[in-house]
């Protein structure tokens, strides 16, 4: 730990925004075709759905308001996109092409468990909805 325990926060707030920005891309990759388009062929009412979590539940992580309900709505979404996409084509991540998914749901889950945090349009701690 050493030399890092002073960044604490700000690499959370980072790691935060970055993850949040990132994930937003994918639903306006979904939603707009931007970045690419939509990838891969999903049913009409499940892809606007996913992008619709996406590009809202990314911008509000990103941004940092209602940090804790976006991030844990964005892990479940994740869990069901692994499990529905990804799982019946292989056991292990490594194998179904589901790494992508399966961290994105932790990290959401961390960020769920951990909240706003600095540099948040809310302005609070890690205590922070």
């Amino acid at each position: 730990m050493g030399f890092l325990d002073r960044y604490r926060d700000p690499i959370y707030a980072l790691t935060r925004i970055v993850v949040g920005l990132l994930f937003a891309m994918h639903g306006a990759q979904k939603l707009f075709g931007w970045f690419g388009g939509a990838p891969g062929e999903m049913p009409a009412p499940l892809l606007y759905a996913a992008g619709i979590i996406e590009l809202g539940g990314g911008t509000l992580i990103a941004v940092g308001v209602s940090t804790r309900w976006a991030a844990f709505l964005c892990s479940g979404t994740m869990a069901v996109a692994y499990f529905m996409v990804h799982q019946p084509m292989g056991l292990l991540p490594i194998q179904n092409r589901g790494e992508l998914a399966a961290l994105y749901c932790w990290i959401f889950l961390l960020i769920a468990s951990r909240g706003d945090g600095i540099w948040s349009l809310r302005g609070s701690s890690s205590a922070g909805s």
